[in-house]
């Protein structure tokens, strides 16, 4: 049985659009998971097929890509 995903953060992209971080679940296996949720008909929020989803294990590599981008967004 698999676990609800946890989302950890969120915050809006534009009216329609937010960017949700959260940590999922798959096969008994863990993952980090930053995709684009749109709100429906319904008024809800539905996950997009934007976004990234990548092991446990590789989320330090997005984290030091993501330390890259502040420096050099910082020098500018």
């Amino acid at each position: 049985m698999s676990k609800e995903p946890q989302i950890v953060h969120s915050f809006p992209k534009n009216p329609l659009e937010e960017v949700r971080s959260s940590i999922t679940f798959f096969k008994g296996k863990q993952y980090v998971d930053i995709r684009i949720y749109y709100k429906g008909d319904d008024g809800e929020f539905h996950p997009s097929k934007k976004g990234v989803t990548i092991a446990v294990d590789l989320f330090p590599e997005l984290e030091a890509g993501m330390q890259k981008l502040k420096e050099v967004l910082e020098e500018e």
